[in-house]
């Protein structure tokens, strides 16, 4: 009865597409728990749920639409993120509670439990996964720079001029993209998102960055203006605490469930997102294999601090070994059959070169140096390592494991190689490697 007396406290949602799925998630767990208010039973997860239900903390920015929008005086916050905040909790039978978060806080704010997840258009980045934990991703994006349109400024390359002034949220992914790409602009970096547009000229700002998602909306409240971009190509996701690898996991599951019924397409619809379906298996395996191999420079960065060779033959056949096992986990739990072990070990060799190349890579572009750390250093590699860096590949690699089964009885056979190029593209990997992708996930398919 808590879900749903909070679904019908916002009246907007009575006009959302996720409406109709929220009651039924919403009945279906209360008439499951007595009173509304016990045991959850668990999913195909197989994470055993809480036997005390706790509101679910969800984090929101509040100032960046079309993911989440909290003006001043308004009781909760609306928008995309916060649609599938609201639809997640009610399959779990759970109220949610709003925590707003500052950008330039988030990670701290993640890290010192303030929320369960923050869910805010957050964009993977390899020191996001490892500082936390990812879902599936929900939608994807890109940045772009606006200017009003009498600007000189018509091309990416034009914003390589010296001494440009830009505006960008500070604390965000933008304010990163900023710096790293535009190295020779001023960046102005804005506390408040909702800020930034006021910004541009004003005090000799030349040029705002957002992203394509929220880019249009900019462009109707400021008519005239001009797009250059995308210079990125991202994904959004939920954002866990690495101590909420269960509640990360239940979460994936809802997403692939939500997916396949068409609530997220639905709400894609409704705010106007792009109608790719991230979180279905096929599309969330491709990006599951990026995030993974996202971390390889920061393995390779530890290996070379630590004096460890790129190639560790036992450890690699450990790592095949252990998703063997995942996958066979993964379709005994979910009733359904695997892959021949042949292929799934093919799979992940592909992902070890691959992630081998990366690291190799690196080593041979970095300035030359000492390799070794001394002292309280190599006690921190060797932290990052262990602590940090290797729980994450394990989380990715289970997901991967549980996305394999997934989308092994899709069209993988019908798998684009430019798909797999596209999802693996910043990188840099060579063709061969990418064909001995491409070609191990097409042979993870099972004919029907």
């Amino acid at each position: 009865m808590i879900v749903l007396t909070q679904i019908f406290s916002n009246s907007d949602s009575l006009r959302s597409s996720y409406f109709k799925y929220a009651i039924v998630f919403a009945i279906f767990i209360f008439a499951l728990s007595p009173l509304g208010c016990r045991k959850i039973v668990p999913d195909s997860t197989g994470v055993p749920a809480p036997r005390v239900i706790q509101p679910l903390r969800i984090g929101v920015s509040g100032d960046y639409p079309p993911f989440s929008r909290w003006l001043d005086g308004e009781e909760q916050p609306a928008g995309f993120s916060v649609d599938v905040a609201r639809s997640y909790a009610a399959s779990q039978g759970r109220p949610v509670e709003w925590v707003r978060f500052r950008w330039s806080a988030l990670e701290r704010n993640l890290e010192d439990r303030r929320f369960d997840l923050a869910l805010s258009g957050v964009t993977v980045r390899s020191d996001r996964s490892i500082a936390g934990r990812f879902s599936l991703p929900l939608t994807t994006s890109g940045a772009v720079v606006l200017v009003e349109a009498r600007s000189s400024l018509r091309s990416p390359s034009d914003l390589q001029r010296p001494g440009l002034s830009i505006a960008v949220n500070a604390g965000g992914h933008l304010e990163r993209v900023a710096r790293s790409l535009l190295t020779h602009a001023q960046i102005r970096a804005t506390e408040r998102n909702q800020w930034v547009l006021d910004r541009l000229g004003r005090d000799g700002v030349e040029a705002v960055m957002t992203d394509s998602l929220e880019a249009p909306i900019w462009q109707k409240q400021r008519p005239g203006l001009r797009a250059i971009g995308p210079l990125t190509r991202d994904r959004k996701a939920a954002w866990f605490p690495r101590t909420g690898e269960d509640e990360a996991r239940r979460f994936d599951h809802w997403l692939l469930d939500a997916e396949a019924v068409g609530l997220l397409a639905d709400l894609r619809r409704s705010h106007g997102l792009p109608r790719t379906p991230s979180a279905s298996p096929l599309w969330a395996l491709l990006a599951s294999l990026d995030e993974r191999l996202s971390l390889m420079i920061g393995v390779a960065r530890a290996k070379n601090a630590l004096g460890i060779e790129v190639e560790d033959r036992s450890r690699e056949a450990r790592v095949v070994d252990a998703a063997l096992a995942a996958v066979r986990r993964s379709a005994r739990r979910t009733g359904i059959s695997a892959p021949d072990d042949a292929a799934i070990r093919r799979l992940f060799r592909a992902q070890i070169e691959a992630a081998k190349w990366i690291q190799q890579d690196w080593l041979d572009s970095r300035d030359p140096g000492p390799s070794l750390a001394i002292g309280s250093s190599r006690a921190k590699e060797r932290a990052d390592l262990d602590d940090r860096l290797r729980p994450a590949l394990i989380f990715l690699g289970d997901r991967i494991a549980m996305l394999v089964v997934a989308a092994a009885h899709g069209h993988l056979t019908e798998l684009p190689f430019a798909e797999v190029v596209d999802a693996l593209t910043r990188h840099g990997l060579p063709e061969a490697h990418v064909h001995s992708l491409h070609d191990a996930l097409v042979g993870i398919a099972i004919p029907d």
